[in-house]
C-alpha cells in the first residue's frame, strides 16, 4: 500500500504547481531591466582624455577559469601612446563561448580597465563572430577624448592617471552605476562595427 503511493506523492508538487499564476515575460519584445550589478558584456574603460586604462598586464587573463581572454601586450612610445605608463594591449579579445560571466577577471583589473555591463544579448549564428576583438570592446569616445594615440593629456606621468588625478573628473571614474550606462552606447557602437572587424585568434 505504501509503495502505492508513492506516485502520488511524487506528483504532489506538479499538481501544486499547476495552480500557481503563471510570470511569462514577452521577451523579446519587453526587454526586463536586469540588476544593477548585473554580469554582462564586458568593456574596456578609458581614461577622460581617451587613453585606455589597460595596460596589457594580462592579469585578466591569468585569473580566467574558462581560459576566455586573451592579451598581448606591446611598448607606448611618445610617438605612439595609447595609455599611461609603459605597456598597452595591443590585442584584446574575449572568446564568449568560453566566457562563464564570473566576473574574476574584473577584480584581478588593478587599473578598473576592464568592467562588465548590463548587455546580455550575446547569442550569434558564428563561432568567429562570437570572439570580440579590442575594438569591440573598447568604450566608445564620449565628448572631450581624443583617439588615441596620442600624449598624455591630463599629467606627466602615469601617477597623475592612476592616483586619481585623472579619474576624478572621468565621466565614468570607476563608479559601476556609470559603467554600466555605458552599456547602450557600447551597444550602438557594435551596430557599427563590421561583422569581421578586427584581427581574431579563433580557438
Amino acid at each position: 500500500m505504501a509503495g502505492f503511493l508513492d506516485p502520488v506523492r511524487g506528483f504532489g508538487l506538479t499538481f501544486t504547481t499547476m495552480f500557481k499564476k503563471v510570470t511569462t515575460e514577452q521577451y523579446p519584445e519587453e526587454v526586463t531591466p536586469t540588476a544593477p550589478r548585473y554580469h554582462g558584456r564586458h568593456v574596456l574603460n578609458r581614461h577622460p582624455d581617451g587613453l585606455e586604462k589597460c595596460i596589457g598586464c594580462e592579469l585578466c587573463a591569468w585569473a580566467c577559469p574558462a581560459d576566455a581572454i586573451y592579451v598581448e601586450g606591446a611598448d607606448n612610445t611618445e610617438d605612439a601612446r595609447y595609455s599611461p605608463g609603459e605597456r598597452y594591449a595591443a590585442v584584446y579579445q574575449i572568446n564568449y563561448l568560453r566566457c562563464i560571466f564570473c566576473g574574476l577577471c574584473i577584480e584581478a583589473c588593478p587599473t578598473r580597465s576592464l568592467t562588465m555591463t548590463n548587455e546580455y544579448e550575446l547569442a550569434d549564428d558564428s563561432r568567429t563572430d562570437l570572439i570580440f576583438t579590442k575594438t569591440q570592446l573598447l568604450a566608445p569616445l564620449l565628448p572631450g577624448m581624443e583617439q588615441p594615440p596620442h600624449p598624455m593629456r591630463l599629467g606627466e606621468t602615469d601617477q597623475d592617471y592612476y592616483l586619481g588625478v585623472a579619474n576624478s573628473t572621468s565621466p565614468v571614474g570607476g563608479d559601476p552605476a556609470a559603467e554600466g550606462r555605458l552599456a547602450g552606447a557600447v551597444a550602438g557602437a557594435d551596430a557599427d562595427d563590421a561583422p569581421g572587424s578586427g584581427s581574431r585568434r579563433v580557438s
